[in-house]
């Protein structure tokens, strides 16, 4: 086999020394600008949409926080003082055992309070429960809970003697790495 002699090495030139091909300033100045003007335009679409989207108000429609509970909560001040505001639901449930079913009213919603124990006597001098309500409820280690104008009474007050039910845990607390309960959610 014959071989084939080799090629003539080329004279060295400018052209194939640079390995990068030059760029004029003002290419790149338009690549940059070109990056920084599209990066706002993604950050003010971002924001825009986030601003239409969102649904959140403080108006009384609209429970979106605790702060908004609070003020709706009869008595506020005193609610937030002596308990804790509530979003109280009336409703009735009827249980048929032949043929075995369950029905159920659509609740009513309306603020209302829960009292701790140790605050009662707040009840008694607005005249809405009697000792022997008191000493019922004591005796069950229950709570007050109440819907209405304490201090105006009337009929729309509803004062009932309320169990705090522990079997049912805050599970929003769990996903955050967050153990036990805070001290403030403590037994009324």
């Amino acid at each position: 086999m014959a071989r084939r002699p080799k090629a003539p090495q080329r004279p060295p030139s400018s052209r194939y020394m640079d390995d990068e091909p030059k760029r004029s300033p003002l290419g790149s100045a338009i690549n940059y600008g070109t990056a920084m003007l599209m990066a706002a335009v993604l950050i003010l679409g971002i924001g825009l949409g986030i601003a239409f989207s969102s649904t959140a108000n403080f108006g009384t429609e609209n429970v979106a926080s605790r702060e908004v509970i609070d003020r709706s909560a009869p008595n506020a001040d005193i609610c937030v003082q002596y308990g804790a505001s509530a979003i109280t639901m009336d409703m009735r449930a009827f249980l048929t055992l032949n043929p075995f079913s369950v029905y159920v009213s659509r609740p009513v919603m309306q603020p209302g309070c829960v009292l701790r124990s140790s605050n009662w006597s707040i009840l008694e001098k607005a005249n809405v429960v009697n000792a022997q309500e008191v000493n019922e409820c004591r005796r069950r280690l229950n709570t007050f809970g109440f819907t209405g104008d304490i201090q105006k009474g009337g009929e729309n007050v509803r004062v009932t003697c309320i169990y705090q039910n522990d079997s049912a845990q805050n599970l929003f607390l769990d996903q955050s790495g967050l153990t036990g309960t805070p001290r403030e959610t403590g037994r009324f």
